[in-house]
């Protein structure tokens, strides 16, 4: 998907930061999921995975916020990597009205359910305390439009695996991204599970 193609907010911060055209990986893999597929996205280091998130998010979601539930949940391995990603998405959507919020351990987790009540249109938040809040009734998935995982190798140490694969269980359908440096076997429970008809996107 060219970038012409994006709306005029994606397309003026990746003017500021100098991205003319789109990387190898983002040629395979933006037009993909802005048509919804599922996928999982197999990438080196430096090959534009977290922008293409960045992009996919903002674009699917119009720019607009919409009512108090989050339509978009992302997963990541600790408190610094949510607050580095939001740090990226605050670059993206300071010409929208989106709401963009974390939710990690270290945070005290009733103020954090009062928060997400009043509204938001994209979470961040680690595997744990993500389920916690879900688990007190603290935000509700039901309008969950993406649920995606970032650098996913985290995945595989402290049961958060387990925990990601609770969360398919709360959610209807929703379209599932996987953004990874290497395709781990244990992948194909998803496959076999929530995330039918998945693609295996990989770029060098």
């Amino acid at each position: 998907m060219p970038f012409k193609k994006l709306i005029h907010s994606i397309k003026d911060t990746l003017k500021f930061k100098g991205y003319d055209t789109p990387l190898p990986l983002q040629k395979k893999i933006l037009s993909k999921i802005k048509g919804g597929t599922s996928m999982f996205c197999i990438a080196p280091e430096g090959a534009g995975k977290t922008t293409s998130i960045i992009i996919s998010v903002v674009q699917k979601l119009k720019g607009e916020a919409f009512e108090d539930a989050p339509r978009a949940l992302i997963f990541v391995k600790d408190k610094e990597a949510a607050l580095d990603l939001k740090l990226e998405f605050d670059a993206y959507t300071k010409k929208t009205d989106l709401r963009v919020y974390c939710a990690y351990e270290e945070h005290n987790i009733e103020l954090q359910r009062e928060e997400l009540y009043l509204g938001t249109d994209i979470v961040i938040a680690t595997p744990k305390r993500l389920n916690r809040i879900f688990f007190l009734n603290g935000i509700n998935l039901n309008k969950l439009q993406m649920c995606i995982v970032d650098d996913a190798e985290f995945l595989f140490r402290n049961n958060n695996f387990a925990e990601v694969t609770r969360t398919p269980e709360s959610i209807g359908n929703c379209q599932y991204l996987v953004f990874s440096t290497t395709y781990d076997a244990r992948f194909d429970r998803w496959r076999e599970s929530f995330m039918y008809h998945a693609e295996v996107i990989k770029s060098v």
